[in-house]
Formats: C-alpha cells, structure tokens, sequence
C-alpha cells in the first residue's frame, strides 16, 4: 500500500497559487507590497491550521469515545517566526478552548495529551524542528 500525500499546486498570475488538497481548490497569495494581490492566505498560516486541525480532530474523536459531551472546541496556534531568512517557525503554543458543562477535566487532559504524544502526525513531525507547547481553556478558565 502506497502511504504516500501528493498536493498539486498551479500558479495562476503574479504571486497566486492554487492548490488542490483531497479535491479542494485553494488560493495561495502574497502581500501587495511584495508582488501579490491579496487573493488568498499565505503558506505559512497553513502549518498553523495543520496542527490545529489534526489536533482538534483528535481531540474531539477521543472524547467522544470517552463520552464526553462537547459544546464548543476552538484551537488556536501562535506561530514564533524567526527573524533571519530563511523565516521559519521556531516555536508554536497550541491553546485548546472547550467549553461544556461539567467537562471531566481528566479526560480532557487525557485527549489533549493522547493527541499530542501519540496520534497527531503533525506534531509528531513539527516536535522533530521545533518547539510545542500547550494549554487548555476549559470553560474560559486556564487548566
């Protein structure tokens, strides 16, 4: 079996891009004051939204086998960008707000963690250049 992620990516005029990922299109562009038009978001936020999703789709799966009742999940990533070119991500802190009633906090710290040290393949791949950190949010308060 071939394990194996292919993306295509086309350009279309100036600084913008389009690539197609599991048959969505999307538009990747540049800053006006670097050649683009502004048309879409840049490469590198992509990485955050990576890690948040992956992260988020585990989370939510865990808990819901271990039937916990969720309202609301939102996963926010900070990226720290270095200052010399090439500008990478040095550092990303996941903050994880959940929101529920009478949220077992074990178990969120449980999927919180399960997803991070075992299942998230890209944390897995981003612990290996970087940094990762983390929080969690429970009903506005900081666990």
């Amino acid at each position: 079996m071939d394990n194996k992620e292919v993306v295509h990516t086309r350009w279309l005029d100036k600084m913008s891009f389009e690539t197609e990922i599991n048959g969505h299109k999307i538009r990747i562009d540049a800053d006006t004051d670097v050649g683009g038009e502004d048309s879409g978001p840049r490469p590198k936020p992509f990485m955050l939204a990576a890690l948040g999703g992956c992260t988020g789709m585990d989370v939510i799966s865990i808990l819901k086998k271990m039937r916990v009742e969720v309202k609301n999940l939102n996963v926010m990533v900070e990226g720290d960008l270095t200052e010399e070119h090439p500008r990478r991500f040095y550092k990303m802190h996941i903050i994880y707000e959940i929101e529920g009633d009478n949220l077992p906090l074990d178990k969120v710290k449980k999927a919180v963690s399960l997803s991070e040290e075992r299942y998230c393949g890209v944390s897995a791949m981003y612990k290996n250049v970087m940094e990762l950190t983390s929080e969690i949010r429970v009903n506005s308060a900081t666990i």
